[in-house]
């Protein structure tokens, strides 16, 4: 009776052994968030003698999706973040899901431009109420020619990532819903740093799921696939 027992329990061991590895494994820990701030001061030192002002600087981070609030307005003299959404070009995001797989200074690209930006004056143009920008780096040295300013659109109204999951994508401007803009234009206003890059870590993909190559489970010896015995497996999974 203890020889029948024990073999039990091992039977129960090495089951317990098979499904674990049927498990996914664990994904790698999440890297810390931005220091936003620690970004501002370090942008607001390299081009320090492009910017006239220096108390306010909005730095977007692409490396998040636009599901995420990614456009941070710092306040270099009380140390405050405030985040919003924003979009991004569809040159950059041409599978539309969301996040942001390049960057590109080209004319006709669509793209977003990575790198330093000087906000400029305030105008009335086709998407109202704008803000040019004036491309501070060789990676976005054709802002100007592109038209790549800050405005407002129907797309890019945060209600759309309840629905969507994601907001529209631009033609590589800065682009934020209709009713956050005025914030937006009045805190940064002309003459202060606006940088743009993807500085957060995507998450990690998971592991590819393989099925253990170990003897079976006890009692699913004599099971068969169904493909074994009517055949190959349909094309479509209904």
């Amino acid at each position: 009776m203890a020889a029948v027992a024990g073999a039990g329990a091992m039977a129960a061991v090495s089951a317990r052994a098979q499904v674990s590895n049927l498990m996914p494994a664990p994904t790698a820990a999440l890297p810390p968030p931005i220091d936003y701030l620690a970004v501002a001061r370090k942008q607001l030192a390299i081009q320090a003698r492009h910017i006239p002002q220096g108390d306010r600087v909005g730095i977007v981070d692409f490396g998040l999706p636009s599901s995420r609030p990614r456009f941070a307005l710092v306040d270099m003299v009380a140390g405050k973040v405030d985040m919003f959404p924003v979009t991004h070009g569809r040159g950059s995001d041409p599978q539309h899901d969301g996040w942001l797989k390049n960057f590109s200074n080209r004319v006709g690209s669509l793209a977003t431009s990575r790198g330093a930006y000087r906000t400029s004056d305030y105008y009335w143009g086709a998407n109202g109420s704008s803000m040019r920008l004036a491309g501070l780096e060789a990676d976005n040295s054709n802002a100007d020619a592109r038209a790549i300013v800050v405005h407002g659109a129907w797309y890019a109204d945060p209600s759309l990532i309840a629905t969507q999951g994601k907001l529209g994508r631009s033609e590589g401007c800065f682009a934020v819903g209709e009713e956050l803009l005025p914030m937006v234009l009045y805190k940064l206003g002309p003459g202060r740093l606006l940088f743009a890059d993807r500085l957060s870590e995507p998450p990690p993909m998971p592991k590819p799921f393989d099925l253990p190559t170990a003897e079976p489970l006890p009692g699913t010896e004599n099971m068969r696939r169904a493909s074994s015995i009517s055949g190959p497996l349909p094309k479509t999974a209904d």
